[in-house]
């Protein structure tokens, strides 16, 4: 089994330092070389090429974005962000996201060194993570699974449905769940939605301050409007509400009409927000009048809420192999029998709106 190889990027000598020990000590990977800036890690790189880039955003000489986007053009190659938890970093990061990355870290202004050392396995999961990405032209290996840490259900925030969801009505509501390679595969969606749609709700797995930026982008560029969801916001026509980094989200019903709580809670299968904690709160509140989509991620989580979802009479479709950066979460919910219908990431936004149709 062959180690994956890491280059780190950043200009700050203590994250280098840092990332480099937290790596180091992990098996199955090896840190190549760790320099301040893009100019030195393309020199770097002519000697050695990386497996995975761990990647700052804001250097001098060269911004990680345009490094980023010449790596994606001449040889793509699986990137982590490690980004300073700002809302000015956060935009940033967003760029960086749409440009191709796989993944997110977060830093802190303060207290850099501790934080960077209690979110290791955060960090050594991503790595491992983006090796196994699917990026084009990249040679795929399989390297070491990530360290096994404790796993909650989604019973810790809510109970399973009860069979006893509302008829169907003329109130639809589509649930997508997404990790890794979701920003992208999300953007794709969204935009293809003309104005007049169901209304969406969202769990895609980001750190928390990540997730306003993020709505914020696809608002801008996107039909429908999206926005980062606060406690009690409606679920209307027309409208994305993503839940926010850090919480959970959950889907209730006031008599016909729907709308989302926003709570806190333990992690679910290792995330907050959790997908299963949403599509478990959409099967016990939307039953038949719902449609269910996983697409790309690491993991298993979604699998089972969508299979309640299914078993509560919703649609429920799976983002296909061929167009998952990580085919991992749909992969665990077609094998538990939780999907209807696989269909390639281009085709998910005519599943929203004919699956729909067909009530």
């Amino acid at each position: 089994m062959n180690s994956i190889k890491v280059l780190v990027v950043d200009d700050s000598a203590v994250v280098r330092q840092v990332l480099t020990g937290l790596l180091a000590d992990a098996p199955g990977i090896t840190v190549t070389h760790a320099v301040a800036d893009p100019l030195l890690a393309m020199e770097r790189m002519k000697m050695q090429w990386p497996d995975v880039i761990v990647l700052d955003v804001e250097m001098p000489r060269m911004d990680g974005i345009t490094f980023l986007r010449k790596i994606m053009s001449e040889r793509p190659t699986p990137v982590v962000i490690c980004s300073t938890l700002t809302e000015k970093g956060a935009q940033t990061t967003m760029e960086a996201l749409a440009a191709g990355a796989v993944a997110i870290i977060t830093k802190p202004k303060l207290g850099l060194r501790q934080y960077l050392k209690d979110s290791s396995d955060e960090l050594i999961t991503a790595v491992r993570t983006a090796a196994r990405a699917n990026v084009k032209h990249l040679v795929r290996q399989q390297h070491a699974a990530p360290p096994v840490t404790e796993k909650y259900t989604a019973d810790v925030i809510l109970t399973p449905a009860d069979g006893q969801a509302m008829t169907q009505t003329t109130e639809r509501v589509v649930a997508i769940g997404t990790s890794t390679g979701g920003t992208q595969a999300l953007e794709a969606v969204l935009t293809a939605l003309p104005r007049v749609s169901p209304g969406i709700v969202i769990v895609q797995h980001m750190p928390e301050k990540f997730t306003a930026a993020f709505a914020d982008r696809l608002d801008s560029i996107c039909r429908i409007a999206v926005k980062e969801a606060q406690n009690n916001d409606r679920v209307i026509p027309g409208q994305a509400l993503i839940a926010p980094g850090g919480r959970h989200m959950l889907l209730r019903r006031n008599g016909a009409q729907y709308f989302v709580e926003v709570v806190d809670g333990p992690l679910v299968n290792r995330h907050r927000p959790s997908v299963d904690v949403l599509f478990r709160s959409v099967a016990k509140a939307a039953g038949a009048n719902a449609l269910g989509v996983i697409m790309t991620g690491m993991g298993d989580d979604g699998a089972a809420g969508l299979l309640e979802m299914r078993k509560a009479g919703a649609h429920t479709v799976a983002q296909d192999e061929a167009s998952c950066v990580v085919y991992g979460m749909p992969k665990e919910a077609v094998k538990r029998g939780a999907v209807e219908k696989t269909v390639a990431l281009h085709a998910i936004d005519k599943e929203i709106q004919q699956q729909l149709a067909k009530f």
